[in-house]
């Protein structure tokens, strides 16, 4: 049984990087409205207003909140654009609702596949107008084809935007270095496991050793009382990060557990009972099918569940 989990995980995560799949989806509307009810358990709706009612109903239940416009790998000027319009959107619309959250992005989606000098000026310009609510912009991980370029752009924003915060995968073996370049920025540091299909010997698989490694980043920074947000639905994760918040006693808003919207939220639930800083993370659009084979690959048999919101939908 976990040799086929395994192969259909893999399976997933390269039917989440096919475009021409997504591309067909897309422009398929009776696949599309089909698969759709089974996103819908994962996302915050189509529209930022949509999402909007459902972050205010987490707030109220005392969650902070993400927010991301989804989508990647803009290929031409013109859709970077219009993606930075509506990131600079979300900024206005938290500040003007007095939303408790942030805002997440993929440096692709907002011209990184078209020029880094592109991606730049539209990173400057969500950041600008983030800072004028007090909002945190975290740039998300992405395929390792792009991690050097991501990290470039970022470390020269983060010279000018204390606002901006970057996520490092824990399965990458390159992290241990970039870790130490980047916990020397005081900018909040996100730890994820990872999830992409990486070239062979780029990472390691879940198990043991990622867990360790991802604990030692944990560490690190509650240690140093740096910025970070524990992203992770794992609970064995969670409650070592709880003893290590114990021991160091790290100034509440210097951390933040993070979960997914619709994965085990129960979790979160409890830490935010136990008085812990919990987040929750929101996407929204029409490109979610990267999104649902992702979420559906970090345990297959959840296929079951999809099958069961698009019959019962």
């Amino acid at each position: 049984m976990d040799h086929l989990l395994t192969i259909g995980a893999a399976a997933l995560k390269k039917a989440a990087l096919n475009e021409d799949a997504k591309a067909f989806l897309l422009q398929n509307e009776v696949v599309f409205n089909l698969l759709k009810k089974a996103a819908d358990r994962y996302i915050g709706g189509e529209t930022l207003e949509e999402t909007i009612v459902k972050v205010k109903q987490q707030n109220q239940q005392g969650f902070k909140c993400s927010i991301e416009f989804m989508g990647e790998s803009t290929r031409n000027e013109s859709e970077s654009n219009a993606a930075t319009a509506e990131f600079i959107r979300i900024c206005e619309k938290i500040q003007q609702q007095q939303l408790s959250a942030t805002v997440s992005l993929d440096l692709s989606h907002i011209g990184l596949a078209v020029a880094e000098t592109l991606c730049r000026e539209n990173l400057a310009a969500i950041c600008t107008a983030a800072a004028k609510g007090g909002i945190e912009v975290i740039v998300s991980a992405e395929g390792t084809e792009r991690t050097d370029a991501i990290i470039n752009t970022y470390k020269t924003a983060a010279q000018t935007y204390d606002n901006l915060a970057i996520t490092l995968q824990a399965y990458l073996y390159r992290t241990k270095d970039d870790f130490k370049d980047l916990i020397q920025l005081p900018n909040r540091i996100r730890i994820v496991k990872g999830a992409f299909e990486t070239p062979a010997g780029c990472s390691m698989p879940r198990g043991a050793e990622l867990d360790d490694t991802y604990m030692y980043y944990i560490d690190q920074l509650l240690q140093q009382r740096h910025k970070c947000a524990i992203a992770t639905h794992h609970d064995k994760i969670q409650e070592r990060a709880k003893t290590l918040i114990q021991q160091y006693q790290p100034d509440k808003d210097s951390y933040e557990f993070e979960s997914l919207y619709g994965i085990r939220t129960e979790q979160l639930v409890q830490l935010k009972a136990d008085g812990y800083s919990t987040k929750l993370y929101f996407v929204y659009g029409k490109e979610w099918y990267l999104y649902l084979c992702n979420r559906i690959a970090e345990y297959p048999l959840n296929i079951f569940q999809a099958l069961q919101d698009i019959v019962e939908a």
